[in-house]
C-alpha cells in the first residue's frame, strides 16, 4: 500500500522556517519532519511514498536526490564523474516526488497524484505533522467499516492550566488538563 504526503503548501505559520525551506524540511533532531513521518509508515511495513510537491519541492528532491551521498563515505573520479558510494546506511524506501503545482489545494493535490497511487486504497497524510498511530489498526478499521475514507481524530490538549475556585481560593490546579470534549482532524487518513 502506498502513502501520499501532501507537502506542497507554503508554511505560513512558521515563517521563520519556511523562507528557506518547505514545512516537510524543518528538522526535528537532526532529520526533516518528512522523513519522519515516512518513518511513522515504513515502521508498520509501508515503504512506498507518493509525495505531493509544491512550495519549494526542489529541497525536497535535493534532500533525497542526495541522501545516500551525504549519508556516507564517497569516493569521487574527478576524471569521469563517478561516484562510488561507501557504507549502507539507508532505508529501503520507493519515493514518487510528484510536482502538483504551487498554489494547488489540498484536493487538487490528491488528484493530481491519482496516476501514481492506481486504484487500490492508500494511506495520506500532511508532510507536517507526526503522530504515535498504529497505521496497522487504522487499516483494519476501516476495512471493517467499508466507508469511502477514515480519518484520525484526537482530542486537542488544552493550551492553559485549568483552575478551580472555592470563594476566591484556588482548590484545584492542573496543568493543561486534556479537554473532554471535542474532537480534531489527527492528519492520517485511509
Amino acid at each position: 500500500m502506498k502513502a501520499a504526503i501532501l507537502a506542497g503548501g507554503f508554511g505560513t505559520r512558521l515563517q521563520e522556517e519556511t523562507t528557506i525551506k518547505p514545512k516537510p524540511m524543518v528538522e526535528i533532531g537532526g532529520k526533516p519532519i518528512l522523513w519522519h513521518i515516512m518513518r511513522i509508515y515504513a515502521t508498520h511495513g509501508y515503504k512506498e511514498f507518493v509525495v505531493a510537491l509544491g512550495y519549494k519541492g526542489e529541497v525536497i528532491k535535493n534532500y533525497f536526490q542526495n541522501y545516500r551521498y551525504q549519508r556516507n563515505s564517497l569516493t569521487v573520479s574527478l576524471n569521469d564523474g563517478t561516484i562510488k558510494v561507501h557504507g549502507s546506511e539507508h532505508e529501503d524506501w520507493i519515493i514518487h516526488l510528484i510536482d502538483t503545482g504551487l498554489n494547488t489545494q489540498t484536493g487538487g493535490r490528491l488528484k493530481r497524484l491519482a496516476p501514481w497511487i492506481g486504484p487500490e486504497a492508500f494511506f495520506a497524510t500532511y508532510g507536517d505533522g507526526v503522530a504515535n498511530v498504529d497505521l496497522n489498526k487504522l487499516l483494519a478499521f476501516h476495512k471493517n467499516h467499508g466507508r469511502l475514507a477514515t480519518v484520525t481524530a484526537v482530542r486537542p490538549p488544552a493550551r492553559f492550566g485549568g483552575l478551580r475556585f472555592s470563594g476566591d481560593f484556588v482548590s484545584h490546579f492542573e496543568e493543561k488538563p486534556q479537554i473532554g470534549e471535542g474532537w480534531i482532524n489527527g492528519g492520517f487518513f485511509l
